[in-house]
């Protein structure tokens, strides 16, 4: 029977000095990892294990002492949109959306890709379920509302311990067992997550949650109609401007909303090497249809054209802090984007 497909990464044949920037360089650039002349000077033992569930991906870090960072920059060069939920042997001190909260051992939590995030803990073993936002909108409402908060009581221990088992069943499965196990594991989330019993304002910012989902996927269907707007969408999803107003003001507004999910969408394209589209046709399906303003609005977003972005995804260029990676490595990024 062939086994699902671990793939590893780990620094312990690496020189103790090399250790802490290549382990830097695994994370680039989903996350920054401030600088730490300890680590870099005594050595950085540290090992990762990520292993594809079909559109979803499992993970085991273990590594000593360490802070990460995903910030606006990091946002604009990798926009990745995953939710990733933790479960670690020891506290974590976590800000997510600009608020503070520490997160006990043992507690599952979730974050989002798709915000700014700031994460530091002592040395753990940790397991991390990685899901993409767009094979999972039917679960976003759930996942949206438990952001940066821990997931205690028997509900978070039966998820915690449902992780683990499914961490060591790994070597015993199959890639044929995905069908079957992707339900499971949604089944489960759901059970976990569900909040059927919320009332008053947690059953208001859940129906926010859901609206909110709605309408990005109504963006996503129809992002290639130049006349895509307000209007538009309060057609589509059925809700009044009022509605619709009040529901993305968090998210700068109703125009602004619509053009970063357009931007965020033609840079995963220019990103792809297996999208052989031309720049010209990936702005026009993602609704630019000014080349000029397409460049000028991509470049805002982040910080590069589209042609630059293309030819560095083409020539495969990487930032120098990952120059000590092995060749053969690939980094986290990677292994998202191919979810």
């Amino acid at each position: 029977m062939t086994s699902l497909t671990s793939h590893h990464f780990s620094t312990r044949a690496l020189p103790r000095g090399d250790q802490f920037a290549a382990w830097c360089g695994w994370f680039h650039p989903v996350f920054d990892v401030p600088a730490s002349p300890a680590a870099e000077a005594e050595g950085f033992l540290a090992e990762a294990a990520i292993t594809p569930l079909g559109q979803m991906a499992i993970s085991r870090v273990q590594a000593p002492r360490i802070r990460v960072l995903r910030g606006a920059r990091n946002l604009r060069r990798d926009p990745v949109d995953h939710w990733n939920i933790t479960i670690g042997q020891v506290e974590t001190r976590l800000v997510c959306g600009g608020r503070a909260r520490v997160i006990p051992a043992g507690a599952p939590f979730v974050v989002s890709l798709g915000e700014t995030i700031e994460s530091e803990r002592e040395a753990d073993d940790r397991l991390q379920l990685y899901l993409p936002r767009d094979h999972f909108s039917h679960l976003a409402p759930l996942l949206d509302r438990m952001r940066g908060l821990p997931l205690e009581g028997p509900h978070g221990r039966l998820l915690g311990d449902y992780l683990a088992l499914l961490s060591r069943s790994l070597p015993s499965l199959a890639p044929e067992d995905l069908p079957r196990l992707q339900p499971a594991i949604q089944a489960m989330l759901q059970a976990c997550l569900d909040p059927a019993a919320l009332g008053g304002e947690a059953a208001q910012a859940q129906g926010d949650l859901t609206r909110l989902e709605q309408v990005r996927i109504a963006i996503r269907r129809q992002m290639h109609r130049a006349t895509l707007n307000a209007t538009a969408l309060c057609r589509e999803v059925g809700m009044s401007r009022s509605q619709l107003y009040r529901l993305l003001e968090g998210q700068g507004g109703v125009v602004r909303y619509i053009q970063r999910l357009r931007l965020l969408a033609a840079h995963a394209a220019l990103n792809d090497l297996a999208d052989g589209r031309s720049i010209s046709v990936i702005a026009e399906a993602t609704g630019f249809y000014d080349p000029s303003a397409f460049s000028r609005a991509f470049r805002r977003e982040f910080g590069l054209t589209p042609t630059e972005l293309r030819l560095a995804a083409r020539a495969g260029e990487v930032p120098a802090l990952v120059a000590v990676l092995p060749a053969e490595a690939a980094t986290l990024s990677g292994y998202l984007r191919g979810r």
